[in-house]
């Protein structure tokens, strides 16, 4: 009996699997084998049958290098990373240059300060050229306290599981639309985040909530997280679903993710909503 080689195996294996699927279907990263969401909405966690979210075309220039507002405070002004430290609490290190700074393996950066309500403002931009597929093209994130992350990656003209998308709310909540801009195009968030509560008894009696604007677009409008983003932390490993854990203080610290993606991030400010209560 003849031995066949690794590459001819494969090669029949995704044959026959392109010949049991219709003409029409588009492979799509994601899995199947995941949990449900406890959201009650019928999807697998980063189900790749969810559907993808409309893309429209953002405007040519929303908040982007918006001077931040009096009462905000600058986290990152393109000359150094005296604000921010790594998740161990050392001196941040990653690359500054031309007035960004860009994602540098070794660890994600995180905030010296911490805040309760909030809105951040971040701008971003997506390797040129693009390399990789899927969770593997431009990707970074927003961790709030390293729990709750709002997804950076490059979606523009690319597709993945719907819960793993730019803007998404990783693991839960697709973005309404894909407002992605190209590759090497400065983009932008704007989020407004509220800080989960809990009682004294340690009953959670609210949510975190978060609004989203990508380059001008609502693309999270004041979305209840059902919990902690899986994969970022050990209380919820990656592809589980989401839950809360236990109760933190309304003050939270934000962090960029290295994800092992050059992503360029600039102009970073941020603004208290309010007292904790």
């Amino acid at each position: 009996m003849k031995t066949h080689s690794r590459i001819q195996i494969l090669f029949t294996c995704l044959l026959a699997l392109a010949l049991r699927l219709p003409a029409s279907a588009e492979w799509i990263d994601g899995y199947t084998n995941t949990p449900m969401e406890p959201d009650g909405s019928n999807w697998h966690v980063h189900d790749p049958n969810r559907p993808q979210p409309p893309v429209v075309t953002p405007g040519q220039q929303f908040s982007q290098a918006a001077q931040a507002p009096s009462d905000a405070e600058v986290l990152f002004d393109g000359t150094d990373l005296s604000k921010w430290e790594t998740m161990d609490l050392k001196p941040a290190k990653w690359r500054v240059h031309d007035g960004y700074v860009e994602t540098q393996r070794g660890g994600s950066v995180r905030t010296l300060g911490k805040w309760a309500d909030f809105q951040l403002h971040v701008e971003f931009a997506e390797p040129n050229p693009p390399h990789g597929v899927s969770q593997g093209r431009g990707n970074s994130g927003i961790l709030i306290n390293n729990m709750y992350e709002v997804q950076v990656l490059d979606s523009y003209q690319t597709k993945t599981y719907a819960d793993g998308q730019c803007a998404a709310v990783y693991g839960q909540m697709p973005p309404l639309v894909n407002a992605c801009k190209p590759p090497g195009e400065w983009q932008t968030y704007d989020i407004i985040f509220e800080s989960p509560r809990w009682n004294d008894k340690g009953e959670l009696i609210k949510k975190a909530a978060i609004t989203v604007l990508h380059n001008g677009v609502v693309v999270q409008n004041h979305y209840e997280l059902v919990g902690m983003t899986d994969g970022i932390n050990g209380d919820v490993p990656w592809k589980s679903a989401s839950k809360y854990g236990a109760p933190h203080a309304p003050e939270v610290f934000v962090a960029l993710q290295d994800h092992n993606n050059p992503v360029r991030f600039r102009n970073i400010w941020i603004r208290t909503l309010g007292k904790s209560n």
